[in-house]
């Protein structure tokens, strides 16, 4: 892979349908609607029941579709998947695309090249059995932050059961034998009510999710990267959103976030600006709609390559 994005990366960035950065608001003072009409958008991942991965573009009031990478899993085998990266700017191919999935009751690390037609390369598919013991993970993410080109480029894992147990991992590199490990695993208990979350904000010293309840509540869960994990939560709404099974998340001007919330009962989806968050006093204002069907059954955030992807900063 080569160097950072040269102006013909981002042009490919486009044609894939990753979007490497979003109009900036000017000021925090500016409200979250209209840091959404800025340019803000959310870039929607989805597994169909075939196995192919499929990908939704939201901006506000609008949504355009991507080419779907035809069978990249076995049909019916995706159960949770994390955000995937793209790395458009592969010399000899049309691109990388890489995450984490669960298939079946086992973890995976997966990725795959693009052919410079933009199809999927059949010759160069990576999977990586991680381990087993995954089945009742009911959402899973990687955060990947990297201020590039300042260090450190640190990536953990989260992983949510069933159970209401929240878990992290650190992920070391050994770069001299191409070996990951999976360390320093921390868990806290008591998330039973949480339905199902977005990354908010990667920063040096935190993370933040925002989690929905089936009770209809909101919260906000800031893990500080200290150990022991201690999570702080904080609830933003009272009600109204149950119905959501899957949200996305993405920065939306210097300080907010906008919103994907996806009802798959419903097959319906629908986008929020969200200001910089705080308990209560969030500034979330409804943004309508999305006029399109989701009726995938697995959904994830795709982001550009870490260094170039934004720094969500929502909390």
């Amino acid at each position: 892979m080569s160097g950072r994005l040269s102006k013909a990366a981002v042009a490919a960035c486009l044609v894939i349908g990753v979007t490497p950065g979003a109009a900036q608001a000017v000021g925090a003072e500016r409200s979250a609607t209209a840091q959404a009409s800025a340019g803000c958008y959310v870039h929607v991942g989805s597994v169909t029941a075939g196995g192919d991965h499929a990908g939704k573009l939201v901006t506000v009031g609008a949504v355009s579709t991507d080419e779907p990478d035809t069978g990249v899993y076995p049909a019916g085998a995706v159960r949770v998947s994390g955000s995937m990266e793209a790395d458009p700017d592969v010399t000899g191919y049309g691109g990388w695309i890489g995450g984490y999935t669960v298939l079946g009751s086992s973890m995976y690390a997966t990725s795959y090249y693009l052919t410079l037609d933009g199809d999927v390369d059949r010759t160069r598919p990576t999977t990586y059995l991680v381990g087993g013991g995954w089945g009742d993970t009911t959402y899973f993410e990687t955060t990947r932050f990297w201020d590039y080109p300042k260090l450190p480029n640190l990536i953990r894992q989260y992983q949510l059961r069933a159970d209401g147990t929240l878990s992290r991992w650190d992920m070391q590199y050994n770069n001299a034998n191409g070996t990951v490990k999976w360390a320093n695993k921390q868990s806290a208990t008591g998330f039973s009510a949480v339905k199902t979350m977005a990354m908010i904000s990667q920063t040096l010293t935190y993370d933040t999710f925002l989690a929905n309840t089936r009770g209809g509540a909101l919260y906000t869960i800031r893990i500080p990267r200290t150990s022991p994990m201690k999570p702080i939560v904080k609830k933003v709404r009272t009600s109204t959103w149950q119905a959501f099974d899957s949200l996305v998340a993405e920065k939306c001007g210097r300080y907010g976030t906008m919103l994907v919330g996806i009802d798959k009962d419903t097959q319906s989806a629908y986008a929020y600006a969200v200001g910089h968050a705080n308990g209560t006093a969030t500034v979330i204002q409804g943004l309508g709609k999305v006029p399109a069907t989701f009726a995938d059954p697995v959904y994830f955030r795709r982001q550009i390559r870490q260094g170039d992807a934004q720094m969500l900063f929502g909390e």
